[in-house]
């Protein structure tokens, strides 16, 4: 007589995914088109975000739909590349990117813009769109995950807010 075991599920296997999102918002002293430029052109985020550096589009590839670009992030101690894919790329209104890729993205990452007074509102929002082993074994890890990146975010728009009212969108 034989056993057989049932396959384990993964460890966050049907875990609800409406809590994994988060929006943050910051205003600053240049126009939508202004911010639109600045963000898009991901090689510039390594100024603002204390997490990511050495993000580039790949070779023939820049701000536009279906585009790729890897960057290196960093947590805790740990560094590794991320390959994204550009979802959404609409000049002085939005920008967005799905880490892994459209099709089979983790995170999907959106900035909004919109005139306010003599400058812009930034609207930075994550949502998380599935789990992935590389995030962690528990659902603890992965609300450590989102308030860290949620933190990052503050701090991502603070330092561009901070950049622009120094002058340096010229």
């Amino acid at each position: 007589m034989s056993t057989t075991t049932p396959n384990p599920q993964p460890p966050l296997a049907g875990l609800d995914l409406t809590s994994f999102t988060f929006t943050r918002r910051c205003w600053v002293d240049t126009t939508p088109d202004s911010v639109y430029r600045l963000i898009s052109d991901v090689s510039l985020i390594e100024t603002w975000s204390p997490s990511a550096s050495e993000v580039s589009y790949a070779p023939g590839d820049g701000p536009w739909v279906s585009s790729w670009f890897s960057g290196r992030n960093r947590r805790d101690g740990r560094e590794w590349v991320t390959h994204s894919e550009v979802v959404r790329a609409d000049p002085g209104s939005a920008f967005a990117f799905v880490v892994g890729g459209a099709d089979h993205g983790i995170v999907r990452w959106d900035w909004h813009f919109r005139e306010q007074g003599r400058g812009s509102i930034v609207q930075q929002s994550w949502r998380l769109l599935r789990t992935d082993p590389v995030l962690g074994d528990t659902r603890e890890d992965v609300l450590s995950l989102r308030d860290h990146m949620a933190d990052s975010t503050e701090s991502t728009l603070l330092a561009l807010a901070e950049w622009i009212a120094g002058d340096h969108t010229h």
